[in-house]
């Protein structure tokens, strides 16, 4: 957590690779990064011990970020819809008070971001790496409130 930046460490895999003599362990970390402002980015990291993914997906997160609009502060400025692989994610805006109502995965997103009113909803596969890539996904064509506004005049 340096220069403003928020971590959030989502899932650690292990996975084994199997030769003549034994096995050989490896390790992915899925993490997400934000400003609490309106950015963030996720990243994957892999490597054969658990800091060195979580430092490699880390710097990954921080190296992509993405932007966007946040209506009032902290909500979105319409209800959006994406979908990854087999797994879609259904976002809507909500009212002041509501609190990020969402699956752990996109609850991370949503807080390393800024967003504090937010309903989400995971369908179909709820694997991690399909479900931040499908949230990102929606996040990236999010439009601003004032282009809302102009598209339903």
């Amino acid at each position: 957590m340096t220069d403003g930046n928020q971590d959030k460490l989502v899932y650690v895999r292990r996975t084994a690779k199997v030769v003549k003599g034994g096995r050989i362990f490896s390790f992915s970390a899925l993490v997400v990064a934000g400003n609490g402002e309106g950015k963030a980015g996720f990243g994957l990291g892999k490597a054969r011990e658990v800091p060195v993914a979580i430092q490699k997906a880390t710097e990954n997160a921080r190296r992509d970020m993405v932007s966007i609009p946040l209506h009032d502060g902290d909500t979105l400025s319409h209800p959006i819809k994406a979908v990854y692989a087999s797994s879609t994610v259904l976002i809507l805006p909500a009212s002041e008070g509501t609190g990020v109502i969402a699956g752990n995965v996109m609850r991370a997103v949503f807080e390393v971001m800024g967003v504090r009113n937010i309903l989400a909803k995971c369908i179909g596969s709820s694997n991690p790496i399909n479900v931040i890539r499908a949230t990102f996904k929606a996040i990236r064509n999010l439009e601003t409130s004032e282009l809302v506004a102009v598209k339903r005049r």
